[in-house]
């Protein structure tokens, strides 16, 4: 099976898990193998638009059932949760739609704003537009990449291996970074 076999086959499922569970990294690599024709822009942005979307919407539902108490029984979310409680006061409109785009708070915000109370109806509309937003910008970005790579790198198809390499090194490096810099802040079980 080769590189764009596996693309082709699997690269729509992946996207949907992929946005379902975090996002940018995959979404980028979604919008870029489209520009290299190995999948349509319209599929990778649907694939990208409902796994954000519903993945939000059930750790909106997990915040809003488990309550504040789900918040406080993790304590590395702390800085986090007092960011967004801050900007929810201030920007609450602004804080739904555009959460996704803003780096450390993404993956929390849902639970937080499912267990401060916001309404289904209004989270759900706001989600949405915000999960629009957010899919067709970040896809349009790797759409744009591959573009630019292409215009620079004439012969882009003799290093798409390595730019996509590149991508995943860097997206897991940046996940790594930002799992250890969380795990510094947990308490060690042996310290309770």
């Amino acid at each position: 099976m080769n590189f764009e076999h596996l693309v082709i086959s699997y690269g729509y499922p992946a996207i949907l898990i992929g946005t379902f569970l975090e996002g940018e990294t995959i979404l980028i690599l979604g919008g870029f193998t489209a520009h290299q024709g190995y999948l349509e822009l319209p599929l990778v942005m649907l694939a990208g638009f409902l796994g954000t979307f519903f993945g939000d919407q059930l750790y909106f539902h997990i915040g809003r059932r488990k309550g504040i108490e789900f918040i406080e029984e993790r304590p590395h979310w702390q800085v986090r949760t007092d960011r967004i409680f801050h900007l929810l006061h201030r920007h609450q409109v602004l804080l739904i739609l555009g959460f996704r785009f803003v780096y450390g708070i993404r993956t929390v915000t849902p639970f937080i704003l499912g267990a401060s109370g916001i309404g289904v109806a209004r989270y759900l509309v706001l989600n949405l537009i915000g999960a629009i937003v957010w899919t067709v910008a970040v896809c349009a970005l790797g759409y744009f990449v591959g573009q630019a790579a292409e215009h620079f790198l004439q012969q882009v198809k003799h290093y798409e291996l390595w730019i996509f390499g590149g991508i995943i090194i860097l997206g897991a490096s940046a996940w790594i970074i930002h799992w250890l810099v969380s795990k510094r802040g947990k308490p060690n079980q042996s310290d309770k």
